[in-house]
């Protein structure tokens, strides 16, 4: 009796201990993540609360799965997708190019604005790749290599497979 006593509190005492660990580390997660985006954009503290980078910020560093839409993995329309649904309460497409071809009207980059779309052709004769605008020339995307992340529009990689700006219709 003794011993099944003292084995139930060790595993409370375990479960909890990796519970309390495990929101540490979540909440460690997100200021870092925070940290990294208002250093990438410049960002004030206020500017930092926004919908948009809240939900960035969540989001950051989840890893990329193709087809995939959780926290375990999602890819570059799931995100995009989900943070139209989150931030904006717009319904998009589920692949990046039937979104530019159904739902969006391409602009020039001087007419670029933060929500915005921005669309790659990467190795592909069709749109593959799909990110939503930020400011100073970053958007944000779930890479295949890194997951959701923050990048430059100057990178030649990016430069290499850019191919249009878009706006919702």
């Amino acid at each position: 009796m003794k011993f099944n006593l003292l084995y139930i509190l060790l595993v409370i005492v375990i479960l909890s201990a990796c519970s309390s660990k495990k929101s540490v580390t979540s909440t460690s997660l997100k200021s870092t993540s925070y940290e990294r985006i208002k250093n990438t954009l410049q960002l004030t503290d206020k500017e930092m609360h926004t919908p948009l980078y809240e939900f960035i910020a969540e989001w950051y560093g989840v890893p990329y799965k193709y087809g995939e839409c959780s926290k375990n993995g999602i890819d570059c329309s799931g995100f995009v997708n989900l943070l139209y649904q989150k931030v904006y309460h717009k319904t998009l497409e589920r692949n990046s190019n039937a979104i530019f071809q159904k739902q969006c009207k391409k602009i020039n980059k001087n007419d670029l604005k933060e929500g915005d779309l921005v669309f790659f052709k990467i190795d592909s004769k069709e749109i593959s790749h799909v990110g939503v605008y930020l400011r100073n020339n970053k958007f944000v995307h779930a890479s295949t290599k890194k997951g959701v992340m923050i990048s430059d529009l100057n990178e030649p990689y990016f430069q290499k497979y850019f191919y249009a700006f878009g706006r919702l219709k």
